[in-house]
């Protein structure tokens, strides 16, 4: 209980609330890093993802790029990049944050386009629908809860690791972390790792309820049947009976 008095007492010194060592501060630049990281990443792994799976080839190559980024330390990433740019701050922290956000999107971009039910693009196909509106219409909708959810996947990953950036001079809520270390100050330790994890969960559920919104009711899971959704997506798109 002493402990948790010393972090209460952390969090409520007004002097950790100001200036630019202050957790308002640090917090933005955490946020900043991090959406800038998964703006370029969603821009770069989606298209790709999405593409592979259209066309029905590269599964190979998302699976490996996936297993890659996961065996690669964000750390090693992050010295190589501060090697090889000559840089501190941002740029090598990017960089490490970059690699580690595209993997997720990618497998789960091609996998989720790539299942779609065969049915639902013979019934496009059926109503003269072209590649493009297929994957436009069809299935990137259908795809959709998969994909959004190797972008959560990603954005709490990034978020998590940003705290990485600390190691090369940048700010964020690493900064608490490393600073906690190299003063043998475990309540600031543990205050910053606090703020990593509230950060982390919060995208975690934010993002979760925007996949909610965005996904097509039709799409969402249900209780009693759990493929009703796409076998009634595959019936609405079949050519209605000619009449005798």
């Amino acid at each position: 209980m002493h402990f948790l008095s010393q972090v209460a007492h952390w969090f409520t010194t007004s002097a950790h609330w100001h200036g630019t060592d202050g957790i308002p501060h640090r917090v933005l630049e955490h946020v900043e890093i991090s959406v800038l990281v998964m703006a370029v990443a969603v821009v770069v792994a989606l298209p790709i993802g999405v593409v592979m799976g259209h066309v029905g080839r590269g599964g190979l190559l998302a699976v490996n790029v996936s297993n890659i980024g996961r065996a690669v330390p964000s750390f090693a990433v992050l010295i190589v990049a501060l090697q090889v740019t000559h840089h501190i701050g941002a740029v090598p922290a990017f960089i490490a944050l970059f690699f580690l956000a595209v993997p997720p999107m990618v497998t789960n971009a091609y996998t989720g386009v790539r299942e779609v039910d065969p049915e639902l693009r013979e019934a496009s196909t059926a109503m003269g629908m072209t590649g493009a509106q297929t994957l436009l219409r069809v299935e990137l909708p259908v795809a959709l809860p998969l994909i959004m959810a190797g972008v959560r996947t990603s954005a709490v990953n990034v978020v998590a690791t940003a705290t990485l950036a600390a190691i090369v001079a940048f700010g964020g809520l690493g900064r608490y972390i490393l600073e906690g270390i190299a003063n043998r100050d475990n309540v600031e330790v543990f205050s910053g790792a606090l703020l990593v994890a509230v950060l982390s969960l919060g995208t975690e559920l934010g993002l979760a309820l925007v996949q909610r919104w965005i996904t097509p009711n039709g799409l969402k899971p249900r209780d009693s049947v759990k493929n009703e959704p796409i076998a009634g997506a595959a019936d609405a798109l079949r050519p209605a009976p000619t009449p005798p």
